[in-house]
């Protein structure tokens, strides 16, 4: 590693991220990271990981307190909007308007975990036994149709988002995600 990147690295984990008003780095996060950071294959190197990884875990924490529930689930979600081809920070905020990343989170609906899927897939797909609050299994199936309603709509997220919420031809859900979207690092 040159030295140049080993100071890169150095400096990011003790940069002071602005949401955790100036205090170092939490070594229970540093920790995750590491442990991620040689799991994840999505990304397209450990630079690439932290630099996406630290200041979403800094945000994150304002809904998941264990450090290293935050980062397992930030990889699981940079994954899982990768290989559908989506911006993970469009899933981020996608989830926090859906479930405030509740992974149990049900709706009146019946619409279950984080990206809030309906149940009827189980049964469109033959798969009955499916647990949608497992949290792989709600983002590959929360991925795969939000991919599939951007390919409907050419690459239009306030449409795509519309129908995946159900309040197609209506902007109030969509200009939501992207309010929260706004908000992420």
């Amino acid at each position: 590693m040159s030295r140049s990147y080993s100071l890169l690295l150095a400096l990011l984990f003790l940069a002071v991220p602005a949401a955790s008003h100036a205090q170092d780095v939490d070594p229970q996060l540093r920790q995750a990271l590491s442990e991620v950071l040689h799991q994840s294959d999505s990304f397209i190197d450990r630079f690439d990981a932290e630099v996406w990884l630290v200041p979403r875990s800094t945000w994150l924490e304002l809904y998941v307190d264990d450090p290293q529930e935050r980062v397992s689930l930030l990889n699981s979600i940079h994954s899982e909007a990768s290989r559908a081809g989506l911006d993970p920070d469009l899933v981020l905020a996608f989830i926090e308007v859906e479930s405030g990343f509740d992974r149990y989170a049900v709706s009146r609906s019946g619409a279950q975990g984080l990206m809030q899927v309906m149940s009827f897939w189980k049964a469109e797909l033959g798969r009955q036994e499916v647990n949608l609050t497992q949290v792989a299994t709600n983002l590959r199936y929360g991925c795969a149709i939000l991919a599939y309603y951007l390919k409907i709509e050419s690459g239009e997220v306030e449409p795509a988002l519309a129908r995946y919420n159900g309040s197609y031809g209506q902007n109030w859900y969509s200009d939501r995600v992207l309010l929260a979207l706004a908000k992420w690092p």
